[in-house]
């Protein structure tokens, strides 16, 4: 196997490690962590999430969720030198759906929606108003993160085949 044919390989594989452990965290908030947080007053709610909105800014997390982005802009501009090429297209599609899936998707929508979460005293009336909000709006986007996390994975996964 060429050089290159092994990079390809190492970075597909980790793209596709690293969009189905952010597929997995994602769906992890999805199915469960967010119905146990909304099941909670809302002030013990608001504090338990803003305590992981916090602690998930760690070096661990940050890693494999800009890492894997830049992989999948590598996979993307790989896939786009290539086009003619096996498994090019879902190479592309890989790093699309995780660039637009889940990193725009979290900057756009899930992270607007922490910043006014943090800025809320869990107390006040107006945090149970905001808290409602947040629990629907939020877990709503969350959603599309996780099956575009979901789906990316998948695709990288089918591009190791060619």
């Amino acid at each position: 196997m060429a050089t290159v044919e092994r990079l390809l390989f190492a970075l597909t594989l980790c793209a596709a490690l690293g969009c189905g452990l952010i597929a997995g965290i994602f769906f992890a908030f999805s199915t469960f962590v967010m119905k146990a947080f909304a099941r909670l007053p809302p002030a013990e709610g608001i504090a338990a999430m803003q305590s992981v909105n916090v602690t998930v800014l760690n070096p661990w997390f940050m890693t494999v969720f800009f890492g894997t982005a830049a992989l999948c802009v590598l996979a993307v501009l790989y896939a786009l030198s290539r086009w003619s090429e096996p498994g090019a297209a879902h190479l592309f599609a890989g790093g699309v759906l995780y660039l637009v899936g889940s990193l725009l998707v979290t900057i756009v929508f899930n992270v607007p929606r922490n910043q006014a979460l943090a800025s809320v005293a869990r107390t006040a009336p107006e945090g149970a108003r905001l808290w409602a909000g947040y629990l629907v709006g939020w877990t709503a986007w969350n959603h599309v993160r996780t099956a575009a996390s979901l789906a990316a994975a998948a695709s990288f996964s089918i591009a190791l085949g060619y």
